[in-house]
């Protein structure tokens, strides 16, 4: 019998996880590291049962066996089927497990269920869609390096070829490349084993200090003014009607507001919920089926 709900949001800078009964009610949040399954499927398990036992410690109760507890997943890399396929395979012993991608469950969260499109900018960057007759479609969410335009890596990319360009003497120095370089190691070399080992993560690090420069150097701005257009691009592939509400999401949703058209500001509407509370949705919707 199934006791308690978790939802689940996954990605590559984190994890987060909503407890609740099976009729809806919250009881606590948890996190834990990454569980992108771009990570590892083993991994990502890891980090989602860390998750959850945290959720468990901040409720003050005990960590219940698995067969008690159904879960709603919404992980970044579930586009890819093999990876899906493996994660479920890799079930620990969940009384009940359903995933999607981290897009599906933050549409479902955003618009409480309803038809709307979601733009997810955190690490990465997707936007995903659910029409009024239930079809769905996912826009962008190739991932990083190759797409993920607007979200925290990519923008954290655009900085690293500023500072190149900088160290080389190609542009200008500037106070916004200065910040960037010592954050990558301070010099030339330093700066090259970083590129050599940086992940996904550490690039979208960076953003924090593209958005902290935005006011006063034009490169950070340019960069950030470049991730507005990008998103409006996602945002007219998703829904070239303008019928349906959007929601920005994310860690940088909020962050670059201020950097969108704003043709795409007068169609952007709060979210109701999150990627978490949708995964939660997700669970309940299987269960009851």
């Amino acid at each position: 019998m199934i006791e308690y709900l978790i939802g689940v949001d996954g990605g590559g800078s984190g994890t987060r996880v909503r407890l609740a009964r099976p009729d809806g009610t919250l009881l606590a949040e948890g996190s834990a590291g990454p569980s992108g399954l771009l990570h590892g499927i083993q991994n990502a398990w890891k980090s989602v049962e860390e998750a959850i036992a945290a959720a468990f410690g901040a409720a003050a109760q005990a960590v219940p066996a698995r067969t008690a507890l159904g879960v709603g997943l919404g992980l970044a890399g579930v586009h890819n089927p093999q990876w899906a396929a493996n994660f479920i395979a890799a079930n620990p012993g969940y009384a009940a497990v359903a995933l999607e991608s981290d897009a599906y469950t933050t549409v479902l969260g955003a618009h409480a269920g309803q038809p709307g499109a979601i733009i997810a900018l955190g690490t990465g960057s997707v936007g995903e869609i659910l029409y009024p007759d239930g079809s769905r479609r996912q826009v962008g969410g190739w991932g990083f390096p190759a797409g993920d335009e607007a979200g925290g890596a990519w923008i954290g990319l655009r900085a690293v070829n500023h500072i190149q360009q900088v160290v080389d003497g190609r542009v200008p120095g500037n106070p916004f490349a200065d910040a960037v370089i010592e954050a990558c190691g301070g010099s030339r070399d330093r700066i090259q084993v970083w590129l050599a080992n940086a992940s996904q993560t550490q690039y979208a690090q960076l953003a924090r200090i593209v958005l902290q420069f935005a006011d006063s150097a034009e490169a950070a701005r340019a960069i950030l003014l470049e991730a507005g257009r990008q998103v409006a691009l996602i945002a007219r592939a998703l829904d070239d009607t303008g019928s349906l509400p959007i929601a920005l999401c994310g860690g940088l949703g909020e962050p670059l507001r201020p950097f969108l058209p704003p043709e795409l500001l007068a169609a952007i509407v709060p979210a109701h919920g999150d990627s978490a509370e949708g995964a939660l949705r997700l669970i309940q919707q299987q269960l009851k089926e």
